[in-house]
């Protein structure tokens, strides 16, 4: 199995800060319903590249590759209040 993933990740267009991440070829529309229903619409906001050694802002890569492998999506939830104010 190769190391590198190709990954598209979606923004939350009822929550600010909230992203999934799906293996490319995923169609959000096959997402859980619960968790769509929580997400609300995805809007696409990029394509990567993931690697176990790339640099996240807010996961460890090797953390969202688990995490689609084991449930087919990874959920980004927004930053708590302390860490956007400091």
């Amino acid at each position: 199995m190769s190391d590198k993933h190709l990954i598209s990740i979606y923004r939350s267009s009822k929550r600010e800060g909230m992203y999934v991440f799906v293996p490319r070829e995923t169609d959000p529309a096959t997402l859980p319903s619960s968790l769509m229903t929580y997400f609300g619409l995805p809007i696409h906001a990029m394509d990567l590249v993931l690697t176990p050694d790339r640099k996240l802002a807010r996961a460890s890569a090797s953390d969202v590759i688990a995490a689609i492998g084991d449930q087919g999506f990874y959920l980004q939830m927004p930053p708590k209040e302390t860490e956007v104010t400091g």
